[in-house]
Formats: C-alpha cells, structure tokens, sequence
C-alpha cells in the first residue's frame, strides 16, 4: 500500500539528521543501505501478522556509507510479511486500518519534522 501525498515523497535532507528523526518514530536503518539507496523500517507485530512501514530514499549527493550524503525520499509504503517469500505491498493486501492510521500519524509527524531541516 502506498502512502500518497504525505508531503515526504521528494524532500531532501542530510542523512544524518534523517537518521535521528526517522529513529525517533521508530524506523531504523540498519543494513538496509547500499551507496546510493536507503531504506527506514518500522516493524509492526499485530494478530493479523507483520507488518513494515517503509520509507525509501535515494542518495542525490555523496555516498551513504560516508554518512555525507543528501538523501531525496520517496513514497512510502505498508507492507505485509510473509515468510519464506518477504513483504509484500500489492493493492490485494490488507491492512487493519488501526495501522493504517497510525503509519498515517508517525509520517504525518515526520513530514513535520523533516521540514524543519529540508533542503
């Protein structure tokens, strides 16, 4: 499922202030890099499954793995796991819309705080 219009897709920002603010609404990093790309996870664990809130960007100056990098954000996604096969984002998917509202709050939040330091 993506998340249009959240006033996140296309903003730029320093990657590690991005760090800071996506790991205080709970989406980390970790591993989830390569020297171009990122990607900001938030794990939901509910009785319906797992779910990931995914927040994808893609370096436009420097390189992640130097931590000097501007980052611009795409459209964020809900995704559902499925084990072996991984997250799955298809339109047929669905998704308890207590999360969806909550995925709606933690990126409405964000889009708050990214714009304090957006480039």
């Amino acid at each position: 499922m993506k998340f249009e219009n959240t006033g996140i897709e296309n903003k730029k920002a320093d990657l590690v202030r991005l760090d800071e603010v996506m790991l205080s609404k709970g989406l980390v990093r970790e591993g989830q890099w390569d020297y171009e790309r990122v990607t900001y996870d938030r794990r939901f664990d509910l009785k319906e499954g797992t779910f990931y809130l995914r927040v994808f960007g893609q370096s436009i100056e420097g390189d992640v793995d130097t931590f000097k990098a501007v980052i611009q954000l795409k459209t964020p996604v809900l995704g559902k796991y499925y084990y072996p096969h991984g997250v799955e984002y298809g339109e047929d998917e669905v998704f308890p819309k207590s999360l969806v509202s909550q995925c709606e709050k933690i990126l409405n939040d964000l889009n708050s705080e990214i714009e304090k330091f957006a480039k």
